[in-house]
């Protein structure tokens, strides 16, 4: 295995970042070791393994991981029932069981000829035994397809970047083998800066004031799901489409179910706004 020659992160022109952020990232790629980043759901977990991708020059590959997923999944899957339709009705060579063995996201990424970044999305979300075992396959860095004797070995060590929404407890034992980060949800200046990066040409006071009434919305007592960054930008271009001027912010909310995603968080604002949205 080469040794990869180490580049600095410190963001891209679409991903702003902070720096703690960027040590955490330097400090993972320096160890070479795993990048475990949690935080609630919007705060950009996901775009931080893009980002890096995008500033290293790196290819990038998304596991997302689901309650059914299991660490073997994501080096191999031998495809027996495409191999059972193909003797039925096909007219392939069945006995090459080569053929129907499918590389899943880690062991592409160990196979490929180039270093890649590997995002392993929302990890919580599996078995709780899934972590350890996946940390146990990325310290290997090789697998052997039992079905057919081959021997899988990384030429290049990925980087890789974990997520978790902290909907479960990860084990001791993983938390020990990362690199750890909380992204903590944006500041109003940092989220001024966010919005400016999507919207370069919007007026700042509309900016303003719609980042000011997104943040008080977020304080609405009782909401299950609070709107996150994705969702401010959103909103902010139905705004710009539609012609809202800021003077609209101070009486209601326009377009609250681009922010709002469940009827009980709906029916949570009707009851604020009574006397008043910013009562």
């Amino acid at each position: 295995m080469t040794e990869p020659s180490f580049r600095r992160f410190s963001g891209t022109p679409r991903y702003l970042t902070h720096e703690s952020l960027e040590a955490a990232v330097n400090s993972a790629l320096a160890l070479e070791r795993p990048l475990l980043v949690k935080g609630e759901p919007g705060t950009g977990k996901t775009l931080l393994a893009e980002a890096i991708a995008e500033a290293l020059g790196l290819p990038l590959i998304h596991w997302p991981v689901k309650s059914t997923t299991r660490a073997q999944d994501g080096l191999y899957i031998y495809d027996t029932v495409q191999r059972l339709y193909d003797a039925r009705f096909g007219d392939g060579d069945v006995k090459d069981i080569r053929r129907y063995i499918k590389l899943g996201p880690l062991g592409r990424a160990f196979a490929g000829s180039e270093r890649v970044v590997l995002l392993i999305d929302e990890v919580d979300k599996a078995d709780i035994e899934f972590p350890n075992d996946l940390l146990h396959e990325l310290d290997r860095m090789r697998f052997t397809v039992s079905e057919t004797g081959d021997e899988v070995v990384a030429s290049e060590r990925p980087v890789v970047v974990i997520t978790s929404n902290n909907e479960k407890e990860v084990p001791d034992a993983f938390l020990r083998r990362c690199v750890f980060h909380f992204i903590d949800f944006p500041d109003q200046e940092l989220m001024k800066r966010i919005v400016r990066v999507h919207h370069p040409k919007l007026d700042q006071a509309i900016i303003d004031q719609a980042v000011v009434a997104f943040y008080e919305l977020r304080e609405v007592p009782r909401l299950r799901k609070r709107p996150s960054t994705s969702e401010l930008v959103d909103w902010i271009a139905v705004l710009t489409r539609a012609g809202v001027g800021k003077e609209r912010f101070a009486r209601e909310l326009p377009f609250a179910g681009v922010l709002l995603k469940k009827e009980q968080d709906i029916d949570a604002l009707v009851q604020h706004k009574r006397g008043g949205w910013r009562s």
